[in-house]
């Protein structure tokens, strides 16, 4: 069954935690990979706020990943990673480092968005954070919208959030999720269409696009921005080759968002691929160059779905802490 998320990639799991309300707008979302899953990040925006992606280098020794976070609370939000590899910790995942079963090293990767207007200050992330979201990862469907580190998101004048979809390509499926909280617009202000609409398949953003200027909020500039997100393919890809599918991923949100990768966005993408079938056959002739076309094809389809990802995010989300959502802005138009 295909969900149209992330976890349609077969062994990926997402799990979000947040907290709303009495002076909190922000969350975590975790990506829990299957064992020997290698990746890669492409960091696009002046501002971003990272861990552990100088280790995702091609020609540095550790080759796979366990885990992905993503959260709010900016710089502080970070601490949200301590809880992942704690978690992962105490179930004996991460790269080897003794002879004992629990000398681990969880290797997780963790980028943050800008959120802190939406609450109260100090009102951020935690490791708790973490830890509560790797207890919720479970396949299937993806909660959208403001959940996980897409609670307290903003996209140009209207609120963000979390978007997920996916793809089959070449007998692989490509999935990508995306915090959307970017300094650009999603929308066209004069007739509300997403500037992504048009990579939509099979109806499934389930609403006819108004066609008419909507009456947006007064939204003071925040500066500090950030859309940050994962794509993941179920192919048997090398570091370098990941790095290839994230940098594609960041067309999708030049698509999605204008104008994109600015000096006060972070846009950090990471790029995960769980190895599960070979690229091409050992014995496909010109065996370099049908490698090379057929990351191709898998590269096309990560900007288109990172960019019909974002779209979700943005029509999922609901407002709050001020910020007025797409849905209110233009009032469902449904199919």
């Amino acid at each position: 069954m295909s969900f149209n998320a992330i976890t349609d990639v077969d062994g990926v799991l997402v799990g979000h935690h947040q907290r709303i309300g009495d002076g909190w707008a922000t969350g975590t979302t975790v990506v829990l990979l299957p064992a020997g899953s290698t990746g890669a990040v492409d960091g696009r925006g002046g501002a971003p706020g990272t861990r552990e992606t100088d280790l995702l280098l091609p020609e540095n020794m550790v080759q796979q990943v366990d885990a992905i976070c993503l959260s709010g609370g900016s710089a502080y939000g970070l601490a949200a990673a301590d809880g992942v590899l704690r978690w992962l910790g105490s179930r004996n995942q991460g790269f080897r480092v003794g002879a004992g079963e629990h000398e681990v090293v969880p290797i997780v990767p963790a980028a943050v968005l800008f959120d802190l207007p939406r609450g109260a200050w100090g009102n951020r992330p935690t490791a708790e954070f973490g830890t509560l979201a790797c207890s919720l990862a479970a396949s299937g469907p993806v909660a959208q919208g403001c959940v996980g580190a897409g609670t307290g998101a903003k996209v140009g004048s209207l609120k963000g959030g979390i978007g997920t979809a996916s793809a089959s390509v070449d007998g692989f499926t490509v999935g990508a999720l995306a915090a959307v909280n970017a300094a650009g617009e999603a929308v066209d202000a004069a007739t509300g269409t997403p500037w992504a609409a048009d990579h939509e398949v099979a109806a499934e953003f389930g609403r006819s696009w108004p066609g008419r200027p909507g009456v947006l909020p007064a939204v003071a500039p925040t500066d500090l921005n950030t859309t940050i997100g994962v794509v993941a393919v179920d192919a048997d890809l090398s570091k370098a080759e990941c790095r290839r599918l994230a940098v594609a991923a960041q067309d999708g949100l030049a698509r999605a968002v204008r104008p994109a990768h600015s000096m006060f966005d972070g846009d950090t993408v990471f790029a995960v691929a769980t190895r599960a079938t070979p690229l091409v056959p050992a014995d496909a002739p010109f065996g370099p160059v049908a490698r090379a076309a057929a990351l191709d094809h898998l590269c096309a389809a990560a900007a288109e779905v990172f960019a019909r990802a974002v779209v979700h995010g943005v029509l999922a989300a609901t407002s709050l802490a001020g910020l007025a959502a797409y849905r209110d802005v233009w009032p469902a138009d449904r199919r």
